[in-house]
Formats: structure tokens, sequence, C-alpha cells
């Protein structure tokens, strides 16, 4: 199950449905539209049923919240995209910063080591953003959110190698790779910041993901860069967050196959 609000744009459901036949698991993955107001009470209903599943928008940090149990990288990041339930208490775990791996890989070849990241957004998929570049070497992060005082409180956890920037602006001056962690582009083709502000060689790697791409990703193709939308990191972090559930590893070509067209 996927909690989140909206959750109707979500490819989740096609892949994870995929692999649960193909390992002959006799369950269904469904979207579940949550309000913020009903979150607790899913969450209560969940628990006694044992139930499992993922959380996306903008319930990730929430959630976190009201586990009973967090796995490590759910601690580190503050935020929770995947959950399961133990004697009738939620355990919590982050699988994203795996899935964000597996995309930078696919659009850079493999993970840089050192260089410019600038991060724009500070929410729940921020935080696993920030939790992956942690463990790739001497990279640094400029950091920028509209509400600065979330920027800064996430810079602080990960201040070993992160900083707030002033202004989109100042996060992408010179930065190799850009990552956009706000949910901007995914109903409109708006910006989260301008296209001119990219250095030359930058690579743009937006979470968002839509059929035929964002406007960021289209823009930043058209302007000569190296640009992706976050579809595999979705089917990523989904197939690590398969093998907490069952204990199995699932057919990551074949998730892939089931949601490739919407690339």
């Amino acid at each position: 199950m996927l909690l989140g609000h909206p959750v109707a744009h979500s490819l989740s459901p096609q892949f994870q449905n995929a692999a649960l036949r193909a390992a002959h698991i006799p369950l269904t993955y469904e979207r579940l539209d949550v309000p913020t107001d009903a979150l607790d009470r899913v969450l209560a209903g969940l628990a006694a049923e044992a139930g499992a599943g993922n959380v996306t928008i903008p319930h990730k940090t929430r959630v976190a919240a009201r586990c009973h149990r967090l796995l490590p990288m759910a601690t580190r990041t503050g935020a929770v995209n995947t959950f399961w339930t133990e004697q009738g208490r939620l355990v919590g775990d982050n699988t994203d910063p795996g899935g964000f791996d597996d995309a930078v890989s696919d659009l850079l070849g493999q993970l840089p080591t050192a260089g410019e990241v600038a991060v724009i957004g500070a929410g729940g998929a921020a935080a696993g953003v920030l939790a992956a570049i942690e463990g790739w070497g001497a990279c640094r992060v400029r950091l920028y959110n509209r509400t600065t005082a979330h920027a800064r409180a996430l810079a602080e956890r990960f201040n070993a190698f992160t900083t707030v920037a002033e202004s989109a602006g100042d996060a992408l001056a010179g930065a190799s790779l850009v990552v956009n962690a706000t949910s901007v582009g995914l109903h409109d083709d708006a910006l989260p910041f301008s296209l001119d502000a990219l250095a030359p060689d930058a690579a743009v790697l937006d979470l968002v993901y839509r059929r035929g791409h964002t406007a960021l990703v289209r823009g930043a193709r058209a302007a000569g860069h190296r640009a992706t939308g976050g579809l595999r990191m979705l089917v990523g972090q989904g197939a690590r967050a398969f093998e907490r559930w069952f204990g199995v590893a699932p057919d990551r070509d074949l998730m892939w196959e089931a949601v490739r067209d919407q690339d």
C-alpha cells in the first residue's frame, strides 16, 4: 500500500504488483490517498491489521514520528518511506537513498566521489538525497529551500558537507549535479529554478517523474545537459522496500519493464 496525498499519479502499483505476481505472493499493492488529518487513524488501522507499505509526499517525516521503531537510515533522515508491522507496532525504514544512488549511477555512469551538488528542497525526499551523498566521498552540497528555516534544520543534520544557499541561483552556481527534491513540476510545467542558472556541464536529476518527462528535464536536455526524472529512483527504492517486506529480492528487470514506457 502507498500512503500519500495525492497518490493518483504514482506508478508504484504497476511495478510492485508485477513483482508480487512473479514471486507468487497473493497480495495486491494499492494506493491510498490520506489527507494529513486522517494519517493517525489510518496508521493505527494498518498497525492493527499487520499492514505494510510505502509513504510518499507529504507524510514521510510524520510517519517517522509515529513509528515504534526506526531502522538506522530512517533515523538518519528523519523520514520513512517504507513501513511494516511487528507485533502490532509500526517499524519504519528509508530506502530512498539506495534508490537515489541507482538514479545517479544511471544518469552519470557512476557515483561521483567529489564535486559540488545543488539540492533544491528540504523535505523528506531531500533528506534521503543527503543521506545518499553522505556515502559518496568528498562531495559538497549547497541546499536551497524557499523556507530558509527548513533548509537550515536539514543542513545542520548533515553539516559536515552541507551549507545553506540564500537563493536557488547561489545553490546552482558551479554545481556539477543538480537535484530537484521538491514536488514542483508534478502537475504542471512549472520549473523549480531557472535553467539559465545551470553550469554548462551540470547534470540534472528531477525526483519528480511524469510521462514524457517534466518541463525541467525537457528544458535541461534541450539546453544540452544530461537530465532524467525520478523513475529509476522510484523503482530502486521500491525494490528495496519489497525485500524489507518479504525477505526476498524482487525481479528488478521485471519491475522496470512494467513502467519503462512512462520514462
